[in-house]
């Protein structure tokens, strides 16, 4: 979010949009959204500059919630996509199908100063390895959710309910 706090100084974008993602599992009363709105006031940005969603658990629903609010107010449909490089390829499809312009800018690279493979500790097991594991993990599922979700949508829109 700071990267698009960063962005509006800079005049890159005309206004802020955050969404409110959040888990269900959390016990925050406060969704992500929320959160970086007030951060972004707290730094300068004028409130009415900011725009949130409501509450969203997923990336599809951030696309959704932000081509919902962008019609209402008959904005343009050209975006800056502000998200983690990781994340990055499925959240730019994700935008583009709701008929966004996507200029993405990642952030939150996810690489290591340290990439030598010749120290035997590299092969132990650890827990920040297993972290990492678990967020590729959840990335590849995504991916393959969506991807099957498109397809799906694709094939009833293109052949009618099944008989």
């Amino acid at each position: 979010y700071l990267a698009g706090i960063s962005l509006y100084k800079k005049k890159k974008a005309p206004r802020l949009f955050f969404t409110g993602g959040t888990t269900p599992y959390s016990v925050f009363s406060k969704d992500e959204g929320t959160l970086y709105k007030e951060h972004a006031v707290s730094l300068g940005i004028s409130i009415d500059a900011i725009s949130t969603t409501n509450k969203i658990v997923n990336t599809s629903q951030e696309a959704l919630e932000i081509r919902r609010n962008l019609n209402q107010e008959n904005s343009s449909s050209k975006i800056i996509l502000v998200t983690s490089a990781f994340h990055m390829q499925r959240a730019k499809k994700l935008f583009e199908r709701q008929g966004f312009l996507v200029h993405p800018f990642p952030v939150d690279f996810k690489t290591s100063k340290n990439s030598s493979w010749q120290s035997p500790y590299k092969w132990i097991p650890n827990s920040y390895s297993l972290h990492l594991s678990s967020q590729a993990l959840r990335e590849l599922m995504g991916r393959s959710i969506y991807r099957s979700w498109y397809r799906i949508k694709n094939n009833f829109i293109n052949n009618g309910p099944l008989s």
